[in-house]
């Protein structure tokens, strides 16, 4: 090729073969036969295995198969088929090493310019058969060898090679170390993968197997090494400041935002993205009926449960109205028109739901600001990574539970019914906001959220100035436990009626008293929900 690096006059390049080869092997066949019949058109000539093999010969594509190379069949059941010096010898040679001229001319190996394949999609049905071995080692070696060879594993670039060959004879450098470096990342994502396999077989195992007698064994949560491979879904429209480039990646192709469909509005930002996911997965912690939430910068400012989604929606709004303006609403049922016309007066930046009735999506549209957006429901992260100064911080993810069998009522007095359904809401919403807060609700509306605050008293004093009277007769909930009565003391002033908090302060016993006073019921789940 024109950019390949030269020799010395004393150490000439073998000459080229009559015809340039290329070696097509892929598990996902598309656009397999259309590469294939330009090569062949460019003079090109083809070597094959298997089901790749199948296809070309069928389009009517003059195909070598690969034990005409090798000299082997197919064995073991096609677990070895190109694992033979004939195929790597030809991918890996360095045309300019005499050393490597010499040892093909000696056993009669034929350079191969070109590798095109994709693996077996383990991810989708992970076993040991779905372990690729000749796939992986034939694209690292074209990859390792990209100074002579072109390596290509996703369809979408067959055409950027073709082009190049058509205009120029040739594939440039460039495109061929960024195609290189497209198949490390290919063959990366796919052994995380295979370790992430194994990481929960290996955990599974473990914990169904006793140690010794019937203690079972302890297993970490975390495993020894994390191998983080994500794929670039979406450029975003900038990052957290306009100056900021964005992207979002997913791991796993799984995300319920790479099947998400955008109906309308500008194309999203960093925080768009980020705020939506967190409105998304708080709707759906907040129980089977109809729900709806407001966030603004990653936080709620509204929340509410109710008997249709229009008025889960109104409520949820009228939690923070000053806050709501230029928020992000997600609702977890399908968006009605009466929904869509409660909506329509206020400036919101995204909607997320499952779905939008006709006349609620027309009526939306109208609205060419508003990002519209239809998504299946969120997943719950296996872990949860941040990151830090060269690394990770990485935790299992926050999971509410609401099991009141392992909560205890530390008051006199238990809660009522309306007020156990306001405290369950008040938890999960606490759960889902930046600490220190405090969250009140009533009739399953939060009608005050104290967010982010250094410490819990100014928090409360957020919370309950929000409320502006709202409050009485309903529930507050504490992300952790209060440190003093005060915290308490200014929930019965905003009229909470009932409390939840974790518990095990030093000073329980001081709030639960100031609780008892003022005729308050209490309820101690246990566990905090520190979120940063």
């Amino acid at each position: 090729m024109s950019d390949q690096p030269q020799s010395s006059a004393s150490d000439p390049i073998a000459a080229e073969p009559a015809k340039r080869r290329a070696l097509l092997s892929a598990y996902d066949k598309t656009g397999m036969v259309e590469l294939g019949t330009a090569l062949v058109d460019l003079g090109w000539e083809l070597v094959s295995s298997g089901g790749t093999a199948r296809v070309l010969s069928k389009a009517g594509l003059p195909v070598i198969p690969t034990v005409d190379v090798t000299g082997f069949p197919e064995m073991l059941g096609h677990r070895v088929v190109t694992l033979h010096p004939a195929i790597h010898g030809g991918l890996l040679a360095d045309r300019n090493d005499p050393e490597h001229r010499a040892d093909m001319d000696q056993y009669g190996m034929v350079p191969i310019d070109l590798f095109a394949g994709n693996l077996y999609p383990f991810s989708s049905d992970p076993s040991v058969e779905l372990i690729d071995i000749g796939g992986p080692a034939m694209t690292r070696a074209a990859a390792k060898n990209h100074e002579f060879v072109t390596v290509l594993v996703d369809p979408a670039d067959y055409e950027v090679v073709l082009t190049e060959l058509r205009e120029t004879g040739d594939v440039s450098l460039a495109t061929r170390k960024r195609l290189a470096r497209d198949a490390f990342a290919h063959t990366a994502q796919y052994d995380a993968a295979i370790v992430d396999w194994l990481d929960d077989q290996i955990h599974d195992e473990a914990a169904d197997s006793p140690a010794s007698g019937d203690a079972a064994v302890d297993v970490p949560e975390l495993p020894e090494t994390l191998n983080v491979s994500a794929t670039r879904q979406d450029v975003l429209r900038y990052g957290e400041n306009p100056h900021q480039d964005g992207a979002r990646y997913s791991f796993s192709g799984d995300s319920c935002w790479d099947s998400a469909v955008q109906h309308g509005g500008k194309e999203m930002s960093f925080l768009n993205v980020y705020d939506a996911d967190a409105a998304w997965r708080l709707v759906h912690s907040l129980g089977e009926g109809p729900a709806a939430v407001v966030i603004k910068h990653a936080n709620p400012c509204g929340a509410a449960v109710a008997g249709d989604i229009t008025s889960a929606y109104s409520l949820a709004h009228e939690c923070d109205p000053v806050s709501a303006f230029g928020g992000i609403v997600a609702v977890n049922r399908p968006v009605t028109h009466a929904m869509a016309e409660a909506l329509s007066p206020v400036f919101t930046e995204v909607l997320v739901a499952p779905g939008f009735d006709d006349d609620a999506l027309l009526l939306l549209l109208e609205k060419r600001n508003l990002r519209i957006l239809t998504a299946p429901a969120p997943n719950i992260p296996e872990l949860d990574i941040r990151t830090i100064d060269g690394g990770f911080l990485v935790q299992t993810p926050d999971v509410v539970n609401l099991d009141r069998s392992e909560w205890s009522v530390a008051t006199d007095r238990e809660p009522t019914d309306s007020e156990w359904s306001d405290l369950e809401l008040a938890w999960r919403v606490a759960a889902r906001v930046t600490s220190n807060t405090i969250c009140l609700v009533k009739d399953g509306q939060a009608v005050g959220i104290g967010a982010g605050q250094q410490n819990r008293r100014d928090a409360g004093r957020i919370a309950a100035s929000k409320a502006d009277g709202r409050a009485v007769g309903g529930a507050c909930a504490s992300d952790a436990f209060f440190p003093f009565r005060d915290g308490l003391d200014a929930a019965a002033e905003a009229g909470a009626t009932a409390v939840i908090q974790p518990g095990g302060s030093i000073r329980d016993e001081e709030v639960i008293d100031a609780a008892n006073e003022a005729g308050m019921a209490m309820v101690f789940t246990g566990e905090r929900h520190f979120k940063h």
